[in-house]
């Protein structure tokens, strides 16, 4: 029985210690702090997705869906020590690719334990400019309808209208997106990547016509959820956002470069938009 009983406490203290081994060569973590501003919640289809960049190599630091901060990770620390770079990413609440997806939406480098980080990654908007006018194209025959106070249109108005913003080319991930903000919230005009064409949305146009070869929208039909058609454009704001693609959010994302306010005077008159730049989220990574 002695010997039984010895040979289970030797058993036990080689499991003890085996165990306690295991811990010892687990790697040791530290804390990332991350307090940003400007965030705003996604689509519940989708997480922002923290990444260091380890030798060229990115790192997940988790993900999140609150935009309230600071929020602290728990980094492996020989990683969170060696790394250069901080990059948020927008990425699938269920993504099967451990890569980063391209809707990079902020980036900084480490100076010592910190690094600033802003939507550089995503386009210079410093000297971001625009104009759009009122028109309402999509229901004329031949004549102008007396109605232009129903359309927007982006760029400067002419036969044919020609495009009229200062913008960056957006990385992969990314598109410009127009807003009239009507009665019951913001009204897409559509999404678009170039200046002298056509958006892909005329879900609100006459049939009549075409569209001009500018982005923009008339606001005849499928009026939403609240809103009256058609709508009449003068005295209300109009947006041009950046939208991650894809986009499960039905209202406009953080980054709102310009911001303008339609007149009373429709087309030839044209209006300017204004920087907007406070809008672009920014802030504070710490290891």
């Amino acid at each position: 029985m002695i010997k039984k009983m010895f040979l289970a406490l030797f058993a036990l203290g080689i499991f003890t210690t085996s165990c306690s081994n295991d811990d010892d060569n687990a790697p040791a973590n530290a804390n990332l702090t991350i307090d940003l501003n400007g965030l705003e919640a996604l689509g519940s289809d989708y997480v922002y997705e923290g990444w260091i960049i380890v030798n060229g190599v990115p790192v997940s630091t988790g993900t999140f869906s609150s935009v309230a901060f600071p929020q602290v990770f728990s980094v492996e620390a020989d990683q969170l020590s060696s790394a250069t770079r901080f990059v948020l990413s927008i990425e699938p609440s269920n993504d099967p690719n451990p890569a980063p997806a391209d809707t990079k939406l902020l980036v900084g480098d480490f100076v010592g334990n910190s690094a600033s980080v802003n939507t550089d990654i995503v386009g210079d908007f410093s000297s971001a400019a625009g104009a759009f006018f009122l028109r309402t194209p999509t229901d004329e025959t031949g004549t102008n309808n007396g109605n232009d106070e129903n359309g927007v249109w982006f760029g400067t108005p002419g036969m044919p209208p020609t495009p009229n913003f200062v913008l960056p080319t957006l990385p992969a991930g990314w598109a410009y997106e127009g807003w009239v903000v009507g009665d019951n919230g913001p009204i897409t005009t559509g999404t678009f990547n170039a200046f002298n064409t056509a958006d892909v949305f005329d879900d609100f146009s006459e049939t009549s016509q075409a569209g001009p070869p500018v982005p923009g929208e008339d606001f005849f039909l499928n009026a939403p959820a609240g809103e009256t058609f058609p709508l009449d454009v003068r005295g209300r704001t109009v947006v041009i956002s950046v939208e991650p693609i894809p986009d499960d959010s039905p209202a406009p994302f953080a980054i709102k470069p310009l911001v303008g306010t339609a007149g009373q005077d429709t087309a030839p008159a044209t209006y300017n938009f204004g920087q907007n730049l406070t809008s672009l989220p920014w802030g504070e990574v710490n290891r």
